[in-house]
């Protein structure tokens, strides 16, 4: 089970080499790695807001509607940060990156 799960990982760092993985992060990259929410309120801000405007004016539930779907987008936003966080750290642990 080991072998198998270590084998999952080393396909996973390898797609993400191909992909650029092992770049320094840009200056947006590192904002979003250092703040994580406030990467992700404003979009769940614009999807709530979003989501109420396109909802039925007849539906009871179209402001709760509104706030989950807000919150689920924001959580989204959120988890890729927190992803680039990690990614950075990773950079430093292997010394591609010195973090500045």
């Amino acid at each position: 089970m080991a072998n198998w799960r270590r084998s999952l990982v080393n396909a996973f760092w390898a797609l993400d080499r191909t992909l650029g993985g092992q770049r320094r992060p840009d200056r947006i990259q590192k904002w979003v790695g250092r703040h994580p929410i406030k990467a992700g309120l404003p979009p769940a801000l614009f999807f709530a807001l979003f989501f109420w405007l396109v909802s039925d004016e007849e539906e009871p539930n179209n402001l709760l509607f509104a706030m989950v779907g807000g919150l689920v987008v924001g959580l989204i936003f959120c988890l890729v940060a927190v992803t680039e966080r990690l990614r950075q750290r990773r950079l430093k642990r292997l010394g591609i990156w010195g973090g500045c």
